[in-house]
């Protein structure tokens, strides 16, 4: 009988947390509609919003010159890529949308990715658009700036983190440069993936 009664117990707290998992909502979603894009990734093929659909995915601004921000940053996305593999989260998709697509050619790209484990994961480096449209594109769907200079060969754009969930809608944004909250993003892609 205190065999039952221990089993039993055992269900009821293995019940009440998965119970307690379903019922986590994200804090204060963006819900920041993107709009349709249709884009060429590092390996010269199209990549559209229509293809992430479906995932849960990263999202950041960057270039293969950046001599500030951006190789942080891509360590820190790498960092949490890590974090995923720890926890066994899968199919998480990483997109990063080059800020300086007339030099970020998907050869330049192939090189600057090759820096980095992130590599090994599913990581799509867009590029092959104008500079405006870039711009423009940040802007209006990630709130998010993105400027090239007249002079000089370093463009200014910010250091946030994304996550988009499977319907293709940005739901969190994260400093991605320095203090990065992995552990948060970790757990956010687990409440989408549950939902």
């Amino acid at each position: 009988m205190e065999r039952v009664k221990k089993w039993m117990l055992i269900g009821l707290i293995s019940l009440m947390a998965v119970l307690a998992a379903c019922g986590q909502e994200i804090e204060d979603p963006l819900n920041w509609e993107i709009e349709s894009f249709d884009y060429m990734n590092q390996e010269g093929e199209q990549v559209s919003l229509d293809d992430l659909k479906g995932k849960v995915w990263m999202a950041d601004f960057v270039f293969t010159s950046c001599e500030t921000v951006c190789p942080p940053m891509t360590y820190n996305m790498t960092k949490l890529n890590e974090a995923l593999v720890e926890e066994g989260v899968e199919d998480v998709q990483f997109v990063s949308f080059s800020v300086d697509p007339t030099v970020d050619t998907p050869d330049k790209i192939q090189e600057f990715m090759a820096g980095y484990d992130l590599a090994q994961a599913d990581w799509q480096f867009l590029t092959g658009y104008s500079q405006e449209e870039i711009e423009s594109f940040a802007q209006q769907n990630f709130k998010a700036l993105v400027r090239k200079p007249s002079v000089g060969t370093q463009v200014d754009h910010a250091t946030w983190f994304y996550l988009v969930d499977e319907d293709g809608k940005i739901i969190k944004a994260y400093q991605g440069f320095q203090d990065v909250p992995i552990e948060d993003i970790v757990n956010d892609i687990k409440i989408l993936q549950e939902s």
